[in-house]
């Protein structure tokens, strides 16, 4: 495993890190997982070379048990079982206090994370953990108007400076990889979040070239498309009750994803060999980007995914050819109207 710098944390992760949504149930979006399963993965993957685990404070939440925050527990188990704390970097999020994903423009910063609301999730999260500090907490919404109040500002100076979290990130809306540089420009903010693949490359255009310039930690989620960068999709495909992609990737969205992977097929050969393969080495081959972090909870995804970090990237051919297979699309109509040219996609 290699690994970068992230941005002015100094932290040093693995280029590939492990995303946790799926990690545990999680009502109404993933189901299916497998808790011995999951925490064996988390095994394979620090076995591997893995120090970068991103989690959420909502990972996993159901409203019928409120104190309970699955996702983060069960890394607190890996955590406490395995005494690799020390060499575990930690990334968690502070939902919306509203619940809305993504930020509604009009919605005040004041609505969505409240002080002592961001201070509560801090402190259920470092208790969900089982740990006295946070390498990095993350806003999970974000709209770049809040940056015109103060008491986040406040909030997020008060806690860091108590040692319960080290570093502020911010998730990005889905595909709004720049609503969000006027609070980077705060210099409160060290890390993005944000979506990248091959499918959605908007990112390279303002966002990666602000991050080089500024020193912005970069981590790319969603980069395998929620599995339909997989490869393993077909017109037959289904989902299970209770997983987000029986309505994602519905009827003809399912058709023209699998066309569109079956284009890309074509160019696997030497430099790759599988489409996740191909799509991970496209993040990696750009130099901004500290980690990149599929979600996993079965070993045999997080050996061939980590595999992939060996420091051979595409080439500038390779890369240039993806360009054309960018696919923009809105599979989310039914969020806020006043919203444009956004989603819902990971809460």
């Amino acid at each position: 495993m290699n690994y970068r710098t992230l941005g002015k944390t100094g932290l040093k992760v693995s280029e590939i890190g492990y995303g946790t949504w799926q990690l545990a149930d999680d009502p109404g979006c993933w189901v299916g997982a497998d808790v011995k399963e999951s925490l064996k993965s988390l095994y394979r993957f620090v076995e591997l070379g893995g120090n970068f685990i991103d989690t959420a404070w909502i990972y996993g939440y159901d409203d019928k048990n409120p104190d309970r925050h699955p996702s983060e527990e069960l890394i607190g188990k890996f955590l406490k079982e395995s005494g690799k704390r020390d060499d575990i970097i930690i990334a968690t999020k502070v939902p919306g206090k509203n619940r809305k994903w993504p930020a509604w423009k009009g919605i005040p910063i004041s609505e969505v994370f409240p002080n002592d609301h961001i201070e509560k999730c801090v402190d259920d999260s470092l208790r969900s953990l089982g740990v006295d500090s946070i390498d990095l907490v993350q806003f999970h919404v974000w709209q770049d108007d809040f940056v015109h109040e103060d008491g986040w500002k406040k909030t997020v100076r008060k806690i860091t400076e108590s040692g319960k979290v080290k570093h502020w990130g911010i998730s990005a809306n889905d595909y709004q990889p720049t609503n969000c540089l006027q609070a980077l420009d705060t210099g409160l903010i060290s890390t993005v979040q944000f979506i990248f693949n091959i499918f959605h490359q908007k990112p390279t255009e303002k966002l990666l070239p602000y991050a080089a310039k500024n020193n912005i930690g970069l981590i790319a989620r969603v980069p395998l498309d929620e599995g339909g960068l997989s490869g393993n999709f077909t017109e037959k495909t289904t989902f299970e009750e209770g997983d987000f992609r029986r309505h994602y990737f519905a009827n003809e969205r399912l058709e023209e994803l699998v066309l569109r992977v079956d284009t890309l097929k074509i160019l696997l050969g030497e430099e790759a060999k599988t489409i996740p393969e191909m799509d991970l080495r496209y993040l990696l081959s750009f130099d901004q980007i500290s980690t990149v972090i599929p979600g996993m909870r079965q070993t045999k995804n997080v050996e061939a995914n980590a595999a992939v970090s060996d420091g051979r990237k595409l080439s500038q051919q390779l890369k240039d050819e993806l360009k054309h297979h960018s696919w923009e699309r809105n599979f989310y109509p039914d969020v806020d109207p006043s919203m444009t040219n956004t989603n819902f996609m990971e809460p």
